[in-house]
C-alpha cells in the first residue's frame, strides 16, 4: 500500500504494456503518466523544484514561472498548489484546451503566446515572453526546463534505473526528445551503466532538434522550434523522425485496443515500429519505449475526427494496422 501527502511524491510507474500481440514484436510500452501531473514530466518538475529550495531561491513572495507546451505546465501546477505557490505558465495555441484548463483548476496563471518567433517558432517566442517578464518583475522564479541540469538528472536517477532493473537484457530504448531531458538521462545512464542496449531518439518531423528543417508541427509534446541546449546528439545510437500524421494513426491504432495514450507516445511507438522494421528481420529484439502521458488530454485533437481531417486529412484517421 502507498500513502501520499503530496502529489509530487507519485511520479514511478512500473506499468508496461506488452505491444507483441498488436505489433507482433518484443515492445514493451513503459506507462509514465499515471501520476497527478498526468505525464513523466512529473518526475522533472519535483527535481526542479526540490533543487531550487535547496538553493534558497523560493520564498513565500516567489512565483514560478515555465514555458511549457503542456505537461510540465500540468506537473508544476500541481506541485505549486500544494506547496502553496504562485505558479505561471507560458504556453502556444497549440497548449490543449483540457490541458490549459487543468492547469487554470489547480490556480495557474496560464499566458497563451498566438504568434511564432520568426526563427525559433513558438517555443523562441514562449522564451521571449518568459525572459521578459523575469526583467519586469523580480518575484518571477524561472525553472528554465531546458537548460536545467535538474531536468536529465530525474531521469538518470529514476527512469532509466528502472527500465534496466526490470529488463536487464534489452537491447533498444526508445526515448522521444522534447527538451531532452528524458533522452539525455536515459542515454547517460545505460551509457555509464555498461550496458549494451541501443538508445534511440526519437523527433517530430518539422523539430530542428537534430538538425532537421524547421516546419509547422501541431501536436504538442515532442520536438522543438529551438535547439534544446542539453541535447548531445552524439550520443544517441540512432534518430527516428516520425510525421504527425503517423503519430495520429498510431495513437488511433492503440485506442482501437482499448488503451487510449497521448501524442507524444503515438510518437515515440510509431518511431520504434519503424525502426524496427528496418533493423530487426527476425523480430528478435527487446524493445522498451517510454510513455510520456495518457491519452484524456488530446480528446479534442488526436482523437477528434474533424480536427484530424482539417490538420491532416481523411488518410490519418485510419489505424496504421
Amino acid at each position: 500500500m502507498t500513502i501520499i501527502t503530496s502529489p509530487q511524491e507519485l511520479f514511478g510507474s512500473d506499468l508496461y504494456v506488452d505491444l507483441r500481440p498488436l505489433l507482433g514484436r518484443r515492445l514493451y510500452v513503459k506507462c509514465e503518466g499515471l501520476n497527478f501531473g498526468g505525464s513523466i514530466k512529473m518526475k522533472a518538475a519535483a527535481s526542479m523544484v526540490a533543487a531550487a529550495e535547496r538553493a534558497a531561491l523560493i520564498t513565500e513572495d516567489t512565483t514560478l514561472i515555465e514555458s511549457s507546451s503542456g505537461n510540465l505546465g500540468v506537473a508544476l501546477s500541481a506541485i505549486a498548489a500544494s506547496k502553496g505557490l504562485h505558479f505561471t505558465c507560458v504556453t502556444d495555441r497549440r497548449c490543449n484546451q483540457l490541458t490549459a484548463a487543468t492547469m487554470r483548476a489547480l490556480g495557474t496563471t496560464v499566458l497563451r503566446v498566438d504568434e511564432p518567433h520568426p526563427e525559433g517558432g513558438f517555443l523562441g517566442a514562449r522564451l521571449d515572453l518568459v525572459r521578459r517578464l523575469c526583467t519586469e518583475d523580480s518575484r518571477y522564479v524561472w525553472l528554465d526546463q531546458y537548460s536545467n541540469e535538474e531536468n536529465w538528472k530525474a531521469h538518470y536517477e529514476t527512469t532509466a534505473p528502472e527500465i534496466l532493473k526490470r529488463f536487464p537484457d534489452v537491447d533498444v530504448v526508445f526515448v522521444g526528445v522534447g527538451t531532452s531531458g528524458t533522452a539525455m538521462g536515459c542515454v547517460r545512464y545505460f551509457r555509464d551503466a555498461g550496458s549494451s542496449a541501443r538508445v534511440v531518439a526519437v523527433d517530430a518531423v518539422g523539430s530542428v532538434s537534430f538538425g532537421a528543417p524547421a516546419a509547422p508541427r501541431h501536436i504538442p509534446g515532442l520536438g522543438a522550434g529551438v535547439r534544446p541546449p542539453m541535447l548531445e546528439s552524439g550520443l544517441f545510437d540512432d534518430v527516428v523522425h516520425v510525421p504527425e500524421n503517423d503519430a495520429v494513426r498510431m495513437c488511433r491504432t492503440l485506442s482501437a485496443r482499448g488503451m487510449l495514450f497521448g501524442g507524444s507516445t503515438g510518437t515515440v511507438v510509431g518511431g520504434a515500429r519503424t525502426w524496427l522494421d528496418r533493423h530487426d528481420a527476425d523480430r528478435s529484439l527487446q524493445s522498451i519505449c517510454i510513455s510520456p502521458d495518457m491519452g484524456e488530454r488530446y480528446l479534442e485533437t488526436v482523437y477528434d475526427d474533424d480536427w484530424v481531417v482539417d490538420h491532416f486529412g481523411p488518410q490519418a484517421l485510419q489505424p496504421i494496422l
